[in-house]
């Protein structure tokens, strides 16, 4: 008879009120893989679009939400070496953070930090990963330039303010509450920007002295379209990390795309093929994991639920009102 855990499950697709922790068949490692137990896993949007019916998870993984995870290693696939029960990582899985036991796959698996608790780990890699390919594989952000990061009070863009600030690029940051654009300067932003009582693109333009930004980090999608186009420079990048405005097509003015070399492009980690996951992983602890040891980079953490307020914790994701990363705990 095949073991059973815990784990966060729907009963159906809705809202908050259809999140319930049920008794499920254990995983089993799989070749690549090690079995963690779980001990702090962070909420993403994906899990809430899941949630809704908007978002399925990828064909052969998990249908239990969570997708970024950390906690003690406790099997792994008889081809693996190198590991012992009870190490401690972290990292990012196709599904199944919310419950007692994931799959995650060795090569994606970053030792947690000596100091570090669990939450922290949780709270660090699709964020910092995000920001990382994002910024700079597909905006090619360098010293110098100036970004817009929108949504800049999400996990991602505290970690975007926070690479940017690194490489020594000027900030601008939307967010929808003067506390949140305060935190945002004090990470690192130039200047904030109240998208609820001002208008971002008169302001970037006013700010910039009508140059423009090089790249613009977006959440937001058709709502935002016209106008980010309209701020960047020449050759600038428009880099789409999400949809949380309309879902209704975009219409874009083709010509000035085309006089003005404007790129745009699109970011999902979750359907990437696994070398594609493998290598960001690796480029993260190469580049950015060094300086989160030090301390001059840290996951910004909004609030910790137990996660049997798995519900409660959902629907602060749903109003907006976290700043950084919301977390469950496992224990």
């Amino acid at each position: 008879m095949a073991e059973t855990m815990r784990a966060v499950t729907f009963d159906g697709h809705g809202g908050v009120e259809v999140l319930r922790i049920s008794d499920v068949p254990r995983p089993v490692a799989g070749p690549g893989e090690l079995l963690v137990r779980v001990r702090s896993a962070a909420l993403n949007h994906a899990d809430t679009l899941q949630r809704k019916g908007e978002y399925s998870a990828p064909p052969g993984e998990s249908a239990i939400p969570g997708v970024e995870i950390a906690g003690e290693v406790e099997a792994w696939h008889p081809e693996l070496s190198g590991f012992s029960r009870g190490d401690r990582v972290c990292g990012i899985v196709g599904s199944g953070g919310y419950a007692e036991y994931c799959r995650l796959d060795a090569g994606m698996a970053v030792p947690v930090p000596e100091g570090w608790s669990f939450v922290d780990a949780a709270a660090t890699p699709e964020v910092f990963y995000t920001a990382d390919t994002t910024l700079f594989e597909l905006g090619g952000l360098a010293a110098g330039q100036t970004v817009l990061i929108h949504a800049a009070g999400s996990g991602v863009g505290t970690a975007c303010i926070q690479l940017a600030r690194e490489v020594g690029a000027t900030i601008v940051a939307t967010a929808g509450a003067d506390e949140k654009l305060e935190r945002c300067r004090a990470l690192g932003a130039h200047l904030g920007i109240n998208y609820k009582r001002q208008d971002f693109a008169a302001e970037v333009q006013r700010f910039t002295g009508g140059r423009g930004v090089d790249v613009i980090e977006d959440f937001v999608g058709t709502d935002y379209l016209a106008k980010n186009l309209s701020v960047l420079k020449d050759g600038g990048s428009l880099v789409l990390v999400g949809i949380l405005g309309s879902l209704e097509p975009a219409t874009v003015d083709l010509l000035p795309l085309i006089l003005r070399r404007l790129q745009i492009k699109g970011s999902s980690m979750r359907p990437r093929p696994l070398a594609d996951k493998r290598a960001i992983t690796a480029t993260f602890r190469r580049r950015w994991l060094p300086l989160l040891v030090e301390g001059r980079l840290q996951p910004v953490i909004d609030s910790v639920f137990p996660w049997e307020q798995v519900a409660e914790a959902h629907r602060r994701m749903d109003e907006n009102r976290n700043f950084g990363k919301i977390l469950l705990t496992l224990d």
